[in-house]
């Protein structure tokens, strides 16, 4: 594995093969992705940014969704990655499908993980009101918010590990670089989903309050080639409550099966 700066960015680059780029979600980083990296074992080149203002990727400037789908363009062509798979989770998938409409000739294939076309107007504010949280207490009472609203119930009574690690991911984040992407999701603007062609695989849980099924199957009928999978008993972060699941769907989509 090696690891890289793309303009501050923090970028690792992992295997051998056809490249996939993986966009983490709000309070997330690369590591929402270890469980897909072990699980396709090596024969992809898998390329995973800590997007600007989250995790080890400092906050530089002004931040919005645009910014980050130019930071992601720019971070591919540097790593020689013309062509590749895309896969986000939550936020991630915002900018995913950005990508996808402005630069088509980048993106293979979507996978979207607890996928958003845009926040309803409930969660802008939220979003905000979120942000002047983590400026004035820090991030602890945020972390806990998320581990009991956004995990599903079995995640929290059977899987102490998983409901451990998200809460880190929320902990470690630096807390204006968290505010900043929150107030960027609650300025995003959708994606003109009739504009993607390449094949898109859409998975959220049972129990995603972030991202329901409803809201999947409605992105799915304006995309040109899609299917939804829904995963039982699991929440919105979907790559760590159901990895062995989310693996599958990225094995059939890659090799083509799906």
């Amino acid at each position: 594995m090696s690891s890289l700066a793309v303009e501050r960015m923090q970028v690792e680059v992992e295997g051998s093969g056809d490249p996939v780029i993986m966009l983490h979600g709000l309070g997330g980083t690369s590591n929402t992705f270890c469980p897909q990296v072990l699980g396709l074992g090596g024969r992809y080149r898998t390329i995973r940014p800590d997007l600007p203002g989250s995790g080890r990727s400092p906050l530089s400037g002004s931040l919005s969704i645009q910014s980050m789908v130019d930071a992601v363009a720019k971070a591919a062509r540097a790593v020689g990655a013309e062509r590749a798979h895309f896969v986000g989770h939550s936020m991630g998938t915002i900018v995913c499908q950005h990508v996808a409409e402005q630069h088509p000739e980048l993106v293979r294939s979507l996978a979207l993980f607890g996928p958003i076309h845009q926040p309803p107007e409930p969660a802008r504010k939220g979003l905000g009101d979120r942000a002047a949280k983590a400026r004035s207490e820090g991030m602890p009472g945020i972390a806990d918010q998320i581990v009991q609203g956004t995990l599903s119930g079995d995640t929290k009574s059977n899987a102490p590990v998983a409901v451990a690690l998200v809460r880190e991911f929320i902990m470690r984040q630096d807390a204006e670089g968290y505010a900043k992407n929150c107030e960027a999701l609650a300025a995003a603007q959708p994606a003109n989903l009739d504009r993607i062609k390449c094949p898109v695989r859409l998975v959220t849980g049972d129990e995603d309050p972030v991202a329901p099924a409803s809201n999947a199957r409605a992105m799915a009928e304006r995309l040109a080639d899609a299917r939804v999978t829904i995963l039982n008993r699991c929440g919105h972060w979907s790559t760590i409550e159901r990895p062995q699941e989310c693996n599958q769907v990225l094995r059939e989509l890659f090799g083509g099966r799906a």
